[in-house]
Order: structure tokens, then sequence, then C-alpha cells
């Protein structure tokens, strides 16, 4: 595929610019695009208010030209500095937020925001300042988690500016898409319109101070997973997985997306959810009805840890179902996995 400044200029355009929700090329960020074969080289225009978003959109410009454009591009980015008197530079997004975590999964259906809701609540009930942004546009499952489907984050203004006040539950600060669309229609959005919405969520948040904010994010990769990279620094990212090997397959997906040299995101580890069924009544028995530690050596083979592993059990669906993480119940056998799987996340971070 040849490269053109046309389909470069096109690619610079997914990017958003935090201060006003345009795009950077919009916003006048992007001076000029120069092609000589693979290297490419952007320049961009910062005044002293842009400044701050340097490193941000260094890192998104790499990210977009690498994913829309070729991932074979070498990417030069020069700056221009123009003096802009007068003006207040811009504050970062989440400025107040110490530890900001990616939890993925390379297919539906293995939990992912299960795991998520889970450790939230553990990390709050552990005495941390959390909050949780539910990204999967497509399939927002945290509200229900948390039993707040029926709540509407009010807003304040700040000057020109709407501010959307999370809803808190269990100590948890939480906005979730599924707030803002009809949860019995499906939702139609082209990328650009799910990923603007993302970027509402986490520059109008009223987040505050926090220790951790977690990242629910859609299965695979998309749109959502660029916009979240190129916007903010993840501390790091957790990849949910089942012992199927048809899950394990989209696990090393995942692995190779966030050590993209592109994206370069730390992988903190690998949760493998339903790992085995203990029924209720047999506490102590396990059974491997999805396989055996397939993880445990995708783990090994990619030198990333497996951080947990969570058994299949009726309470922690239940729990789900009734809005109450099952790792609030401390006298539930369940409980001590997330807990685990929290101080895990914490000795990570430091």
């Amino acid at each position: 595929m040849n490269i053109t400044e046309e389909n470069v200029m096109k690619a610079l355009q997914l990017i958003t610019n935090p201060q006003n929700q345009k795009n950077i090329v919009e916003s006048n960020l992007v001076e000029s695009v120069a092609i000589d074969g693979n290297n490419i080289t952007v320049t961009l225009r910062l005044t002293h208010s842009t400044k701050p978003l340097l490193h941000s959109l260094q890192k998104a410009v790499r990210t977009v030209i690498a994913s829309s454009v070729s991932p074979e591009a070498e990417v030069e980015i020069k700056i221009i500095n123009e003096q802009a008197p007068n003006t207040k530079p811009a504050d970062p997004p989440l400025k107040g937020v110490k530890n900001v975590i990616a939890v993925s999964s390379g297919k539906g259906g293995v939990g992912k925001s299960t795991v998520t809701a889970n450790l939230a609540a553990a990390l709050a009930k552990q005495g941390y300042k959390v909050g949780l942004i539910d990204a999967d546009v497509f399939g927002p499952s945290i509200p229900k988690m948390f039993g707040v489907e029926d709540e509407h984050p009010n807003c304040r203004k700040e000057g020109e500016k709407d501010i959307i006040i999370p809803v808190e539950k269990y100590g948890v600060k939480i906005l979730s898409m599924g707030f803002f669309v009809d949860p019995e229609s499906p939702v139609i959005w082209r990328g650009p319109m799910a990923s603007n919405m993302l970027n509402q969520i986490i520059n109008d948040g009223d987040w505050g101070e926090l220790d951790y904010l977690l990242f629910d994010l859609p299965p695979g990769t998309s749109d959502i997973h660029l916009t979240v990279v190129q916007t903010i620094n993840l501390k790091g990212a957790i990849i949910v997985s089942t012992p199927q090997q048809v899950a394990i397959a989209d696990v090393v997906k995942g692995i190779n997306m966030f050590r993209n040299d592109k994206i370069d995101v730390p992988i903190f580890g690998i949760v493998e959810n339903m790992a085995w069924f203990t029924p209720a009544e047999l506490p102590n028995n396990k059974y491997f009805i999805f396989g055996k530690n397939g993880n445990k050596a995708v783990a090994e083979k990619y030198g990333v840890d497996l951080l947990e592993q969570i058994p299949l059990v009726q309470g922690i669906c239940e729990s789900g179902d009734n809005g109450t993480p099952a790792v609030l119940d401390n006298n539930a056998p369940q409980a001590k996995y997330f807990d685990s799987l929290a101080q895990k996340v914490v000795e990570k971070c430091q």
C-alpha cells in the first residue's frame, strides 16, 4: 500500500483535541505532513495552552498511523512552538488520577466486566479511592452489576463546560456508556461517534482525586482502544480470558496489541476466569470443564504474570445479576480471589 498525504491526514482526523472535542486537523494543530516512501514526517504546531498535550499527541499520532495507514511506517514528529500570550495551560486529562488501568479481553463472554466490577469493588473495600469507566459502548453491563442501571448522572456548569458527575456505589465512582443510551435499543454508532462519547466521559467527568481508575474496554480491538491509549497514559493493562483454546488464542492477540511499539502499554498480567467449576455443596471440588491451565502456559511463553485464577461459581453470577459484586460478601469463598487480585494490582502500581 502506497502511503499518501491524504491517507495520513485522514488518519490524523481520528485524534481528538481534548480541549475542544474537535480533531487535531480541525484544531489547526497539524502544520504539515511529508511523505518519503515509508518515512512520514508530521509537523505539529503547539501553543502555550496545547504544550501539556504534547506527549499524548505524539503517542496518538504514531498509534493512528500504525493502525490506519501502515504498521511499517517510520514516523518522525516535529514541533513548532507558537507563542500565545494571555492563555492558560490546559489541564491534562484525569490530572487527579494516580493510576489508570485498562481491563481488556480478546473475545466476549469471558467475564471481563465481572472481573472489572469486582476488582473495582475490592480496591474500594481496601480503602482506596476508585473510579470505573464502562467503555464497552455496544454492551455496557457495569450499571447492571452495580445495581445502578436506572441512574442518570447529574451535570453542573463550569464556565461554558458541562461537567458530568459520576454515579457512586459501593465507594466506586462510575460512568458508563449505558447511562446515555436506551438500554432496550441497539447502539448503532460508527467508531468516531463512540470515541467522541468516550472522550467526553474521560475529559468532562468530575473524577476528583482517585487512586485507581479502571477502564472496562470492549472485547477485541477497536477505535475505543485507540481512543484510550492515545488520550491518556495507562499504568498498565489486564487481559481476562477463560481456559478454552479459542479464548487463549485471542489472549495472544491482546498481548501483542499492548506490546506493539506504537502503543507500548505495560501488561500487568492475565486473569483466568472460569478456571474450574466448584459446586456450592462441594466447595473443595474442582472440575476443569473448560480445560486446565491453558493461560498459565501462555503467560509463561510470553513472559507475563498469571495474576489470578477465578473459579466458575454460581454466587459470582448471582451477585452480578443482583447488582452487588461478589467480593463485597466477605463470607463468600469467592471473595478471596478478587481480594487477592486487587492486592496484586496494587503491587503492580507501586
